[in-house]
């Protein structure tokens, strides 16, 4: 399996062409890979950016975050937030490495890594194929930023072992393996969080991916009012729409 990371030109606020970046530093793809993107460089494309100004205050930012969230900590709303089915702080709003703008997260990221997915695949004749997006997150009581996936398309997110046995022979009753996430936290490695300026890398050979052209991100996301086990930690938060 080669993780390839694709060193590009920075990518410019308020808006810049993902297109135009995909044909000048995109490598000829291969049946099978799948294209991991920074979140950022998809928001910068569609425009999801806010001029930083000498008048912005702590304020404004408070106000953009819970305009932006899902859901979020009623009693710190410039912190921990629910966007898209994923807990990320501050509602995903970044302003590292965006030259004096906050940068949104991307809209619809499911729709957008299927619409980048539909176009590459044509473009490469390529019969299988995925897209990945990711963003940095943080996971409880560890420092550290970590990648995990807010869109993708084209292949199974888990992989199943429910009805499987394990090295005992005992049949597994409920198990998966979090592909998607997983592939996340390596690529978010070797893509970097400072000046790297990799904002693309593609994945080739990784043979436990199940390769589909219909979504499959409901595979991936729990009610959180049902089975998920973080549940009663959640109802702390406030939706935005109350």
């Amino acid at each position: 399996m080669q993780f390839i990371p694709i060193k590009t030109r920075a990518f410019l606020p308020p808006k810049d062409d993902l297109f135009s970046l995909f044909k000048d530093y995109l490598p000829p793809l291969k049946d099978k890979d799948v294209l991991v993107i920074t979140s950022k460089i998809v928001a910068i494309h569609q425009g999801r950016t806010v001029k930083i100004t000498k008048k912005t205050t702590l304020k404004d930012k408070i106000k953009l975050i819970k305009k932006e969230a899902d859901a979020y900590l009623k009693n710190q709303p410039h912190g921990l937030t629910i966007k898209d089915h994923t807990l990320t702080p501050y509602a995903g709003i970044d302003r590292s490495n965006a030259n004096r703008h906050y940068v949104l997260w991307p809209k619809n990221p499911y729709k957008t890594a299927q619409n980048i997915w539909s176009k590459l695949k044509k473009q490469y004749h390529l019969k299988h194929f995925g897209v990945l997006i990711i963003d940095s997150f943080c996971l409880p009581l560890r420092w550290g930023h970590m990648g995990i996936s807010i869109g993708f398309h084209g292949f199974h997110p888990n992989l199943e072992y429910a009805g499987k046995k394990d090295i005992f022979g005992h049949k597994i009753i409920q198990a998966n393996s979090n592909l998607v996430d997983g592939l996340s936290a390596i690529s978010g490695v070797i893509m970097g969080e400072g000046n790297e300026q990799t904002p693309l890398l593609v994945v080739r050979g990784f043979d436990k991916l199940r390769f589909t052209n219909k979504p499959t991100y409901k595979q991936l996301h729990i009610n959180k009012h049902q089975s998920d086990f973080y549940a009663p930690l959640l109802k702390a938060f406030t939706s935005s729409e109350a």
